[in-house]
C-alpha cells in the first residue's frame, strides 16, 4: 500500500526541497531570513507566476483599476457597469430605447440652458459641445481585434500543441462556460466577469500565500486520491491483451 500523502507533508517536502536548492550565506544572522524569503518567493511560484500581479494585468491604469490602487476610480467603474446591468436585467431596459431616452434629456437640458438667458436678460452662454475623439473608436476596436485573435491563437496552439493536460483543461473550461451561458444571458455573464475581475486580483495580491497554500494543499489531496484510484483500480485493469491485438 503506497504510503499517504497529505497536504502537509507535500508542502513540507517542496520547502526542504526549495531549501537545498537555496544557495546558503556565510553569516548566519542572515541564514534564516534569507531561507524564509527563498521559500516564499518559491511558494507564490506555484502557478508558474514569476512577476508581480501588477505587472501580470499589464503594469498601466488598466492594472491600477483592477487593483484598486486608485479607489475612487475603481468604484466608479464597477458601480457604473452596476448601474448598466440592474438597468438591463432588473428593469429590463433595451439598449436603444435608453440611448434616445437619454439624447432627449440631453436636448432639453441643452435647450433650457441656451434660452434661460434671454429669460434672465443675461448675454447667451456658449454651451461646451459633447464630441468623442476619433481616435478612441479606432483604438477599442484595434483593442478587441488583439484580444480576439490572441483568443484564437491560444485554442489553436492548445489543439495542436500535443498536451493533453492542457488541451483537457481548456476544453473542460470552455464546457463550464457553455453551461454557465446557459444558465443566464450574456449580459449577465459579462458583468459576472466584470466583478471577478475587479475583485479576484485585488483578493489574491493581498492574500497570495493563503491561496497559494490552499490550492497547493487541494492539489496534494487530489493526487493523493488519484493515486489510490490508480493503485486499487486502474493498475489491476488487463492490459496485456489489448497490447496482443494491436500487434496482430
Amino acid at each position: 500500500m503506497p504510503e499517504k500523502i497529505t497536504a502537509e507533508n507535500l508542502l513540507n517536502s517542496i520547502m526542504d526541497t526549495f531549501q537545498d536548492n537555496v544557495p546558503k550565506q556565510k553569516t548566519v544572522s542572515f541564514y534564516e531570513e534569507e531561507k524564509s524569503n527563498s521559500v516564499s518567493e518559491q511558494i507564490d511560484r506555484l502557478f508558474g507566476r514569476q512577476k508581480p500581479v501588477h505587472k501580470i494585468l499589464g503594469g498601466g491604469k488598466s492594472a491600477d483599476c483592477l487593483l484598486w490602487r486608485n479607489k475612487k476610480i475603481s468604484a466608479g467603474v464597477l458601480t457604473g457597469a452596476t448601474a448598466i446591468w440592474v438597468l438591463f436585467e432588473w428593469l429590463n431596459y433595451h439598449l436603444l430605447s435608453l440611448v434616445f431616452f437619454s439624447l432627449v434629456l440631453g436636448m432639453v437640458a441643452q435647450f433650457a440652458l441656451s434660452n434661460a438667458s434671454s429669460f434672465l436678460n443675461r448675454a447667451p452662454s456658449q454651451l461646451p459641445r459633447l464630441q468623442f475623439p476619433e481616435e478612441l473608436f479606432a483604438n477599442i476596436g484595434v483593442s478587441i481585434g488583439v484580444e480576439v485573435n490572441r483568443f484564437l491563437a491560444f485554442l489553436q496552439d492548445v489543439a495542436s500543441g500535443g498536451n493533453l493536460k492542457q488541451f483537457l483543461i481548456v476544453v473542460l473550461s470552455l464546457l463550464v462556460a457553455a453551461v454557465i451561458g446557459g444558465w443566464c444571458n450574456f449580459l449577465t455573464v459579462v458583468y459576472i466577469g466584470f466583478v471577478a475581475a475587479h475583485t479576484l486580483p485585488v483578493l489574491y495580491e493581498r492574500y497570495d500565500d493563503q491561496v497559494d497554500n490552499f490550492v497547493y494543499g487541494l492539489l496534494g489531496q487530489l493526487q493523493h486520491h488519484y493515486r489510490k484510484i490508480d493503485y486499487s483500480v486502474l493498475s489491476k485493469i488487463p492490459k496485456g491483451k489489448l497490447r496482443r491485438k494491436k500487434s496482430e
